[in-house]
């Protein structure tokens, strides 16, 4: 038995996110399809580094499975791209040890959001980044992000529905930083709770317009409180970078 292992990009624009589910459009079903495919083999399970939601992107999502298939892994990529949605691409196939588990041996993920903080906004890119007109106090959501680094009990920050029993994350590091009238929020973590990624921000963001002090957030995360952190941000503007081992 092989393990195979994926480096994939997807526009998750039109994707009910990763996880396969009936009767909805979802990155890992779509995949699987074709793997099956190509191999003659029905029982694919693809394990991803973890479950993108709705609407999000990667450039670098890992996933990995088992199969019996002899195609020499430098086809691999070729011919699942050959038949995948050109929303979704293989950016690499490599024969990994049979104990890799995409989740499980995942050490840190970085996340990237992008808020477009001009007046008028976009076109072409409104389906990668968020639109916020107000300007934004970048200077005040440089000292806020920093409070998030080290580890903590996220609970505050975590959408119901989240299946993960501890809530307790380490962020290795969060940058926030601007280039013309855009914004990039830079996360590195061990792991991400359910929609986390997108309070955390929508938290800095209420610290850009004012609504919050940058010195509120540890008084957040110590409450374990949903209610005390701020609104998700939609999810067109976030894209999982990496995925490290």
């Amino acid at each position: 038995m092989r393990n195979i292992r994926l480096t994939i990009e997807y526009d998750g624009k039109c994707y009910n996110g990763w996880q396969k589910q009936p009767n909805k459009l979802n990155i890992q079903g779509e995949i699987e399809k074709v793997i099956s495919s190509i191999t003659g083999e029905e029982d694919i399970n693809l394990i991803a580094s973890g479950r993108t939601d709705a609407g999000v992107h990667a450039l670098g999502q890992v996933a990995n499975f088992k199969t019996n298939s002899q195609i020499p892994i430098e086809k691999f990529a070729i011919a699942i791209n050959s038949k995948l949605k050109r929303s979704i691409v293989i950016k690499k196939a490599e024969e990994v040890d049979e104990r890799f588990h995409s989740r499980l041996s995942c050490k840190k993920k970085t996340y990237r959001y992008i808020i477009n903080n001009s007046p008028e906004g976009t076109a072409i890119y409104r389906n990668l980044e968020t639109h916020i007109p107000q300007k934004l106090d970048l200077s005040q959501m440089k000292k806020a992000i920093k409070y998030f680094e080290g580890e903590h009990d996220f609970k505050a920050f975590k959408a119901s529905g989240t299946s993960s029993k501890s809530s307790v994350r380490t962020i290795y590091k969060a940058d926030i930083y601007q280039e013309n009238e855009k914004i990039f929020i830079e996360i590195t973590g061990n792991g991400f709770l359910y929609n986390m990624v997108r309070i955390l921000i929508g938290t800095l963001v209420e610290v850009g317009e004012g609504k919050r002090a940058p010195d509120s957030i540890p008084a957040i995360l110590d409450s374990l409180d949903r209610l005390q952190a701020g609104v998700p941000m939609p999810p067109q503007g976030l894209t999982l970078e990496t995925v490290l081992y």
